[in-house]
């Protein structure tokens, strides 16, 4: 079956939210600028070193914490950390940490506090969304003393790499506690990442998004981004290139003073240009599945987990596979978005009979959440319909939810359920989140062309 096959289903579920309008509501309740991924439980740092006490001695008059602060008042939103590098004042942070303030300038405001008490006013000059970055410059508020004159952090040079396993020190401010050095290891770039992430041997806690990570010399390697759940000693670093990168392009920038909804769109667009191309050149790969060739992508830059039929299935035996890019892209709040997520469930109820397979096998499907509409996106907009992918019968359901403040990119989900047989089938989900609508047209039709036959049947 070729992909125009396909486009009844496909047309009538995606030209339904065509014309839909964006309603211009708020964007999510504020929360506190977390790192990436999720927040860990505190960890204590280890004992620091003499290298480590050596290094955080020259650079903490470059060191900051960064206070997003309600525009009438000096209650703090969020906190995090950042540091400097010009000496005329320019601070690099997290996009996460200034986040609020970048998308409601009218009901937030910047603060920067420094290792000695110093504090003032920050205005932002340019955010990298993709790479979680934001370049910061001082302003004289007459509450402060500004920041020129303190130095700044240097880069250390890409023709420099680190070797697996040397010392690096996080530096920043955790839980709004007080400056801190946390030594650690560099271990090299995240297997399986879209984009270069540095898997950094060491604990960064909330509020140390944004700080810095130095090498002996002290010349910055990389920004605190991240830290996984439930994990002792792994954490995320942007590497320091980027950084660098979005420091010589903006360092001129008049500053953003309008909600940067359209800026942070207009990024968003292009990274989901770019992963989606890759995504749909790279072919299936095989399930292994006796009876159906399911779609399984390749392991370029998602992670992909299985299970088999538990002690306790009562006859039913199934295996799931489910596959997730582990980096997705903040927007604000609790929002995140850029990522493809995708699983499958094969199923053998030969031992249960017709109708106990039939009940577990609807039930099945109807679990699957949907979602709702919220102050972010739509609700969703579904079509269903039956599909014939070479001779195998599919039941599937298309649905998109618009981005209320971010107008062109929608979250796709796609249900497809095998109905060949009375005790066999397959159940399979797509999820893609943040793209345009016509890469969903061509993720769902990518994805439903994953289905078939394990052995073509006989005509």
């Amino acid at each position: 079956m070729t992909t125009s096959c396909l486009k009844p289903l496909l047309g009538l579920a995606l030209a339904g939210l065509a014309g839909l309008a964006l309603a211009q509501t708020p964007p999510p309740a504020p929360a506190p600028a977390t790192p990436g991924p999720g927040v860990a439980a505190p960890q204590q740092p280890p004992t620091v070193s003499a290298s480590a006490r050596r290094l955080y001695e020259r650079s903490k008059s470059q060191l900051l914490q960064i206070r997003t602060l309600l525009k009438t008042q000096d209650s703090q939103a969020s906190v995090g950390s950042g540091f400097l590098v010009s000496d005329d004042g320019h601070v690099l942070t997290n996009y996460h940490v200034i986040s609020q303030f970048a998308l409601e300038p009218d009901s937030y405001r910047l603060r920067y506090a420094t290792t000695d008490g110093q504090g003032g006013a920050l205005e932002l000059l340019d955010f990298d969304a993709r790479r979680d970055l934001a370049l910061l410059r001082a302003v004289d508020d007459g509450k402060g003393s500004g920041l020129k004159g303190r130095g700044a952090l240097a880069f250390r040079p890409q023709s420099q790499p680190l070797a697996k396993g040397e010392r690096i020190y996080s530096m920043g401010n955790p839980h709004d506690v007080a400056f801190a050095v946390v030594e650690g290891n560099y271990n090299g770039l995240v297997e399986r990442s879209f984009d270069p992430l540095i898997y950094y041997a060491g604990g960064i806690n909330p509020g140390m998004s944004g700080g810095p990570v130095l090498d002996e010399d002290g010349l910055v390697v990389g920004v605190n981004v991240s830290t996984m759940l439930f994990a002792q000693q792994v954490s995320f670093l942007v590497p320091g290139e980027f950084a660098a990168d979005l420091v010589r392009r903006s360092l001129n920038a008049k500053p953003v003073r309008a909600a940067a909804w359209s800026r942070l769109r207009d990024q968003l667009t292009r990274y989901q240009d770019e992963l989606v191309t890759k995504f749909l050149a790279a072919p299936w790969e095989s399930a292994n599945n006796d009876r159906y060739r399911l779609p399984v992508p390749k392991q370029d830059f998602m992670r992909c987990w299985g299970r088999g039929t538990p002690a306790d299935a009562k006859g039913l035996e199934f295996e799931r596979s489910q596959c997730r890019m582990d980096h997705a892209l903040f927007v604000s709040g609790n929002l995140q978005t850029g990522w493809l997520d995708m699983s499958h469930e094969a199923y053998d109820g030969s031992k249960l009979g017709a109708l106990r397979f039939a009940r577990q096998y609807s039930a099945s499907f109807r679990n699957e959440r949907l979602g709702a509409s919220d102050k972010s996106r739509t609700a969703p907009y579904c079509k269903e319909q039956f599909v014939d992918r070479d001779g195998l019968p599919l039941r599937a359901v298309v649905c998109l939810r618009a981005y209320r403040k971010l107008e062109g990119l929608h979250d796709l989900s796609v249900l497809v359920t095998t109905v060949d047989s009375s005790t066999q089938g397959a159940l399979g989900r797509f999820d893609a989140r943040g793209v345009s609508f016509d890469n969903a047209l061509k993720l769902a039709a990518h994805y439903l062309e994953g289905f078939a036959w394990t052995t073509p049947k006989a005509k």
